[in-house]
């Protein structure tokens, strides 16, 4: 016997707009919640959709913890269904690869992809400070190298001469802790945007409100507490205008195909839309066919970077005058986008009839 089952949490948008569609759809599926998955594994052949769970922490300090633990009940789910028939739209593997940033972005550039330039340092790998061998593995886990407060970022900066930076968390998403540092040349001043503050016990928490700090003091105080993290550093790109607005894309990429291309506008560095940024659609944006078509066709490329790569969200950045595309980064589940689920539903009425369809044959 053939299900469709959705792996998420139970009164989420996710959920409460797939089931519409699915009732659109007349598609019929069972919802598996997180944390039951293991015990409550249902029987038979399975068309298996994974949503992400839900966090409740705003503690930055908490991201890496969060996201190993995703990580192990990802690797069970794909234990748990070697030995039977499971269909999906992304694997727990694929799903996992993606949740690294500086993994992702590295097979991105190895396959010869256009992405935004990372700022790594002196990997430190093969001797340490004291003179001893630093095994391969213990280099990998950190994503900057060298860059571990604000002196060396200055220092790095200085040494590739960029101006402006992007840093995030290597393993966030929806904006957490992502800060653009901007430092004037000849006058040294600095100036960054982030969504991040510190409580009075110094923790870094994700506020979903940007901050905008121009004092050196904090924000090097801030940086020396990012860069404690994981992170990722990325060049900062002048990107294409609308009017007074900077802006990049969102493409929802589903079966081979653009399902959607949204802009997000702002009037400061970070677009997210949950920032209170401006969606704009692509018919409003008014972009050449041949940037869409070149946006597509990169998409496309990077989804076939990752084998069980079957949907993903990904940010497009278009550099100004240009209109160069470049990947930002992607998102396994980067398939809710509200200016559609309150419209059409296209995204989620798709995967519905994609499930219908294995469920009939």
């Amino acid at each position: 016997m053939r299900r469709a089952v959705l792996l998420g949490n139970p009164d989420t948008k996710r959920t409460v707009y797939f089931q519409k569609a699915a009732i659109q759809e007349g598609l019929s599926f069972s919802l598996l919640e997180w944390g039951k998955q293991t015990s409550c594994f249902p029987d038979g052949d399975l068309f298996l959709k994974i949503d992400p769970p839900v966090w409740t922490s705003c503690s930055l300090g908490e991201l890496e913890c969060l996201t190993a633990a995703y990580r192990e009940e990802l690797n069970r789910l794909d234990e748990l269904t070697k030995k039977r028939v499971v269909e999906f739209f992304n694997t727990p593997s694929v799903i996992t690869e993606l949740l690294d940033k500086y993994e992702c972005k590295m097979r991105l550039k190895k396959a010869g992809l256009p992405v935004t330039e990372l700022l790594t340092g002196d990997s430190g790998c093969g001797i340490d400070p004291s003179g001893l061998s630093i095994p391969e593995e213990s280099c990998r886990v950190r994503r900057t190298g060298d860059i571990r407060n604000a002196e060396q970022l200055l220092a790095e900066m200085e040494r590739k001469r960029w101006r402006r930076v992007f840093i995030k968390p290597v393993c966030g998403s929806g904006a957490a802790g992502v800060s653009a540092f901007c430092l004037q040349p000849g006058t040294g001043r600095m100036s960054l945007y982030t969504c991040a503050s510190k409580e009075e016990k110094a923790e870094l928490i994700n506020t979903k409100k940007l901050r905008h700090l121009m004092e050196p003091g904090e924000i090097r105080m801030f940086l020396d507490g990012i860069l404690r993290m994981d992170c990722v550093i990325e060049r900062w790109y002048a990107k294409a205008m609308r009017g007074e607005y900077v802006y990049d894309l969102r493409v929802v990429m589903q079966e081979g195909r653009m399902d959607y291309l949204l802009a997000r506008l702002s009037k400061g560095p970070i677009t997210n839309l949950q920032l209170n940024n401006h969606p704009c659609s692509i018919e409003e944006l008014e972009l050449p066919l041949k940037v869409v078509e070149e946006v597509e066709e990169l998409c496309q490329r990077a989804m076939d970077c990752f084998p069980g790569l079957g949907c993903a969200g990904i940010d497009i950045l278009l550099e100004k005058g240009s209109l160069k595309p470049r990947i930002i980064e992607m998102n396994a589940q980067g398939d809710l986008i509200y200016q559609d689920i309150y419209h059409d539903n296209i995204i989620y009425r798709r995967q519905a009839q994609r499930m219908k369809t294995w469920l009939c044959v």
